[in-house]
């Protein structure tokens, strides 16, 4: 089983995909955590220093590495990474995507206090900045996050909940 869980910063991605690994027993991966393994350094310090375009660069890399090595796995993927590199059609190849669709209102109540480490959210000054942020940066991925099979939104993310929308979708596949 290949699980990957996408969606905007603050989806709850690598909270709900640690559980899911222990649920299905299966390793989890955080692809930003392996990104900063293989660089070095932290994703902030990247895009401070090589700008976007080369952090999705690696991104896609290491995407394509993480999934050489584990045959079986829950994936937290970054905000972004089905949005470049072909790596959404990746994803949908060798697994199962599930996208935690969560309101841009629920995602700055979530991220408010973390947005400075977040490199894309960041430039926000103010609440309302970060909201109009997150609502444009939603915009332009939702028609990547639309293509997976899976999707659930808060409070229905819950770990039983998910798992049986998976089940129920593996039976029917």
């Amino acid at each position: 089983m290949r699980l990957y869980l996408i969606g905007m910063p603050g989806a709850g991605k690598t909270t709900l995909g640690r559980a899911l690994a222990v649920a299905y027993e299966v390793p989890f991966v955080d692809l930003d955590e392996e990104i900063v393994r293989h660089e070095g350094r932290t994703v902030v310090d990247i895009f401070q220093n090589e700008g976007e375009a080369y952090f999705r660069e690696r991104e896609a890399a290491v995407l394509r590495l993480v999934l050489e090595r584990y045959p079986r796995l829950v994936l937290a993927t970054g905000g972004g990474t089905p949005c470049f590199h072909n790596s959404l059609d990746l994803l949908l190849e060798t697994g199962l995507t599930l996208y935690l669709a969560v309101s841009t209102t629920e995602l700055l109540r979530r991220v408010m206090r973390a947005a400075a480490t977040r490199p894309l959210l960041a430039p926000a000054r103010d609440e309302a900045a970060l909201l109009l942020r997150l609502d444009e940066t939603l915009r332009a991925r939702q028609e990547f996050y639309e293509r997976a099979p899976l999707r659930c939104s808060p409070p229905a993310c819950t770990l039983p909940a998910v798992r049986e929308l998976i089940d129920r979708f593996r039976t029917t596949a």
